[in-house]
């Protein structure tokens, strides 16, 4: 049997939240035998890979993205031995093992900061970011944090403030300084060399910081903000120049591929909060010398009228090149896309039209826990909110919560996710739409997912081909040509929830069946009912 090497280009990946997975051993959070036990679910959805959130040792303060132990796994989710025993079984059942790494910080406890933090003399003294004060003690600039006040903490041993992008207490690594970047490839070598397929690199653009440490200027009255964080965070107000998406980070991402192509058949996917993520995505995926594929926040965001996807594709293909994407509706960070894009649809037809849509993309694809169930975001009351995004944000920006309850995969009051009240609360609203539940039923969108999925597999051209925009003269409708090989595939998707209609304009070789969308072409006239698609072959 040959190896596709580039099986990630065009491939699907699942991302799997461990705390909220599967609880094999009953102490309410999830873990590696509990994933280890669903993996045939996963399998049987038709995916190539697994993506796991951070499951290394760490204080949790932001719940696994504040990392103590880079080479090891937190006893909350098992040992390396468990992690190894899910390695294999994903390999049996076709699946590949990406991981997450979070390299851009610490957690404060890890003992590199912790030695950093003692004096300026140390051997690890400049592997985070330090700063004297300004003359009146004030902090070294205006950089903000993502998650509140700036970005810069005061440090009474050192008499000088750290720099850290996200909590207090996740300190950022110093790129400028060589022994980090080699330190940071170990480690992720240590994971390869243990069977791990790829990695997903949070914050890939915010390794290297301006060593002069200058003012961020303000975003320009009228021009767009960072799609990196909620509008009504004060971080969004700064044009993002001095503190993230230095030059510098582009030799750091060749030397990581350098190492990668070590291990054929290995990937990397880029989490890209950028002001202006496109351009970022084409310097950071182009030219085959750095990472694999990146993904923005331009569909995890709220925007989502049938114009704004247009201009996003068309962006897409202007600014990226030859750069590759991965899509997603839906992650551990944004509320589920089935609320956020689907509040006002048909809850039961809108999830299939939208997995469509990035189905159909030039790009790779991220499916999230859930996704395929058409989950909706749940309600967190706040006594029982944990992440620590939200508390200071209440009520307006509710954190990440609602995204990371517990899987539901029976209708039972857990939901068979555990044997004890879990870390977040299971959803009630999410029980009738368990997996046992959908099982059961023939028409449930868990059937329709797995269909849809299997299908697009078959499809060489969705899953490789270069993609143009159609104008059918119906601003309603999405209409994409894909073309592989001699091959063009004609999509046309109505995500409205009403009946379209648009006469095409090219001639129509073969109408493509199987996929499970429904739709009337009379001679040239196209007949979409609400939320569906049409796919065919063309001449």
């Amino acid at each position: 049997m040959t190896t596709n090497l580039n099986w990630w280009k065009g491939g699907i990946i699942y991302q799997i939240y461990p705390r909220s997975f599967m609880d094999a051993n009953g102490d309410g959070v999830g873990d590696l035998a509990g994933i280890t036990s669903k993996l045939d679910y996963v399998a049987s959805l038709g995916v190539d890979a697994i993506w796991l959130s951070p499951i290394f040792t760490s204080p949790m303060k932001d719940f696994g993205y504040d990392v103590s132990d880079y080479c090891d796994i937190d006893p909350m989710f098992g040992s390396l031995a468990d992690f190894k025993v899910l390695v294999d079984r994903s390999h049996e059942l076709g699946l590949k093992v990406m991981i997450d790494q979070v390299i851009s910080h610490s957690a404060d406890v890890h003992p590199w900061f912790e030695e950093s933090r003692q004096d300026k003399t140390n051997p690890k003294a400049d592997w985070y970011v330090w700063s004297d004060p300004k003359p009146d003690g004030s902090p070294p600039n205006n950089w903000l944090s993502i998650f509140g006040g700036s970005a810069w903490k005061w440090d009474s041993r050192r008499l000088q403030y750290y720099l850290h992008n996200f909590l207090e207490s996740q300190p950022d690594f110093n790129f400028h300084n060589p022994e980090v970047r080699q330190a940071h490839l170990d480690n992720m070598r240590f994971w390869l060399e243990l069977g791990v397929d790829g990695f997903r690199l949070d914050t890939v653009n915010f390794y290297f910081h301006s060593e002069g440490l200058e003012d961020n200027p303000p975003v320009p009255a009228g021009e767009p903000k960072t799609m990196g964080a909620p509008h009504d965070n004060p971080y969004t107000y700064q044009r993002h120049v001095y503190d993230l998406s230095r030059p510098e980070n582009l030799d750091f991402l060749k030397d990581l591929r350098v190492m990668m192509n070590e291990f054929p058949g290995s990937t990397m996917v880029g989490e890209i909060g950028d002001d202006f993520p496109l351009k970022r995505m084409a310097e950071y995926t182009s030219g085959g010398d750095k990472l694999h594929m990146a993904y923005t926040f331009d569909f995890l965001n709220t925007p989502h009228s049938p114009e704004y996807i247009r201009k996003t594709l068309a962006d897409m293909n202007n600014i990226v090149g030859d750069g590759w994407p991965c899509w997603a509706l839906s992650n551990h960070d944004v509320v589920r896309s089935r609320t956020r894009w689907g509040a006002d649809e048909d809850s039961k037809a809108y999830p299939l039209i939208a997995l469509a849509l990035i189905l159909s993309l030039r790009g790779s694809v991220c499916l999230y826990q859930g996704e395929e169930l058409g989950l909706p975001e749940a309600e967190v009351p706040f006594e029982r909110i944990q992440d620590p995004y939200g508390i200071p944000l209440w009520p307006v920006f509710k954190g990440r919560d609602g995204c990371r309850t517990p899987m539901v995969w029976d209708k039972s009051t857990l939901g068979g996710f555990s044997t004890i009240e879990p870390w977040l609360p299971v959803s009630k609203e999410q029980l009738p739409l368990s997996v046992a539940e959908q099982e059961a039923n023939p028409d449930a969108l868990l059937h329709k997912v797995r269909q849809l999925i299997h299908w697009r597999q078959q499809q060489p051209a969705l899953v490789n081909g270069e993609l143009s925009q159609l104008d059918l003269g119906n601003e309603q409708l999405i209409a994409l040509v894909r073309e592989y090989e001699g091959v063009r595939l004609l999509v046309v998707l109505n995500m409205t929830s009403e009946e379209q209609q648009a006469t095409l304009t090219a001639d129509v070789a073969d109408v493509l069946q199987g996929h499970g969308f429904k739709s009337t072409l009379d001679g040239k006239v196209l007949t979409l009912p609400a939320y569906q698609a049409f796919y065919a072959k063309l001449s």
